[in-house]
């Protein structure tokens, strides 16, 4: 009896937290599960919730949770920080922990001359990204690809190219939208990549062309689109864009947020894939391994046009900036970009083994894995994905949900992930699948 009075307690609190939640947090704060999770511990890749269950998480608190979760040399670099009393002083004052992660990022960017400015998210950094872009080109003509997303300030969620975030019409800048990012709806689906990448490229010129007055800020792309599904375009079209862009003097900026810190298995930088060096560089999420940083690195010319004055109060604090310099020397020792690149490929030929009709597409690269969910005449299924959401949670795995239709599987964890724990993850997500399935068509 015991056992089941204190499962009730458990619950109860749950319900409670739950309760206290929606009454003094908007409405619009979504919560997965239909019972939402509560985390009190975790370790690695696995979390324990206040149920007193341990799952292994594939999301990693949407890719922020980049190397996984109580790493020793990151707390510790953390924790030697704290010691000194010094959590913020503000960029008015010389911070030696923000320095060395500027000039390491700065080197590790590929872009010349380079120089960052430190923010407290992605959405922070893009918008610090469209003003540098906005002012050095005396534009407020914006490109943006379809189903993009980009952050939730005025200037971001004007440019998300996703009308499930976009929660205004009004922005700052003028967004005009071009063809490249959601391939498996799109119009030009199925051509051959070089096609595709010939008629995106088309797109852009039309648009440039017929709906800008020529004098363009920049182009802001996500290399893989995160939010949008995970979707991954031909690789080689953010060089072709940039070839018609710089003939025009408009900037490239890749949006690193998601796809950077080696992520995709295959480089770095998601741009990295298309062979081309763009004007900035926006990032966030995995760097800081939990802590909240977020920042542009750009060319000096384009970072130093600002003529305001500027600061950024807790951008690139001792904390946060100490966390992330421990983040990527970890990174850098345990070569997890070729980790991504193993364990991806491992979970994305298990999935693309399944063959069951509620599974329209599975993409990605390296630990970003989108698994697309459909009906019996290939439209959205959004509540297949919810409940292939559900039942992976029942089988002990937590995965994230995401697409233009909320019916696209997402699976990032941890860069750390083990072969074993990827082989655990496959087992428990085959299983929802087919469960799904079977409700569908039940034999």
């Amino acid at each position: 009896m015991g056992g089941h009075a204190d499962a009730r307690r458990v619950r109860l609190g749950v319900v409670g937290l739950l309760d206290r939640h929606r009454a003094v947090l908007p409405s619009w704060l979504a919560l997965y599960y239909d019972e939402p999770l509560e985390f009190v511990s975790a370790s690695g890749r696995r979390v324990t919730a206040s149920d007193g269950r341990t799952y292994l998480d594939l999301f990693a608190g949407i890719l922020t949770n980049g190397v996984g979760y109580d790493i020793p040399e990151i707390s510790d670099a953390i924790r030697a920080q704290l010691d000194t009393g010094v959590l913020h002083s503000s960029t008015l004052y010389l911070i030696r922990k923000q320095v060395e992660l500027a000039e390491r990022i700065a080197s590790l960017s590929g872009i010349p001359d380079a120089k960052v400015f430190f923010t407290c998210s992605g959405t922070e950094a893009n918008e610090a990204a469209l003003l540098l872009a906005t002012e050095y080109r005396r534009s407020s003509q914006v490109l943006a690809l379809r189903n993009s997303y980009h952050g939730r300030a005025f200037a971001t969620m004007g440019i998300t190219g996703n009308r499930s975030w976009s929660a205004s019409a009004l922005s700052p800048v003028q967004v005009h939208y071009v063809h490249g990012g959601y391939r498996y709806r799109g119009p030009f689906r199925n051509l051959s990549d070089a096609d595709y990448v010939q008629a995106c490229v088309e797109d852009l010129v039309d648009v440039l062309d017929t709906g800008t007055s020529g004098d363009v800020a920049c182009l802001i792309a996500e290399p893989i689109q995160g939010v949008g599904g995970f979707n991954v375009p031909p690789d080689g079209l953010f060089a072709a864009f940039q070839k018609e862009l710089s003939s025009r003097g408009i900037l490239l900026i890749s949006d690193e947020v998601q796809t950077g810190w080696g992520r995709t298995g295959e480089h770095f930088w998601g741009i990295q894939a298309h062979g081309v060096t763009p004007d900035a560089m926006t990032f966030a999420k995995g760097l800081g391994n939990g802590l909240t940083i977020g920042g542009v690195v750009a060319r000096a010319e384009l970072m130093d046009c600002l003529q305001a004055n500027s600061i950024s109060t807790f951008g690139g604090n001792p904390v946060s900036t100490s966390g992330a310099l421990a983040t990527l020397q970890y990174l850098s020792d345990h070569d997890l970009q070729a980790n991504c690149a193993a364990r991806g490929a491992e979970l994305l030929d298990g999935l693309r083994a399944l063959d069951l009709p509620v599974v329209g597409d599975v993409r990605g690269k390296g630990l970003m894995i989108g698994v697309e969910l459909v009906g019996p005449g290939g439209e959205p299924d959004a509540a297949a994905a919810a409940r292939a959401l559900e039942l992976a949670r029942e089988n002990g795995v937590l995965v994230g949900k995401g697409g233009l239709y909320g019916n696209v599987l997402r699976l990032a964890p941890p860069m750390t992930l083990t072969a074993d724990e990827a082989a655990e993850g496959l087992v428990a997500l085959r299983a929802a699948l087919q469960a799904v399935q079977d409700e569908v068509v039940p034999g």
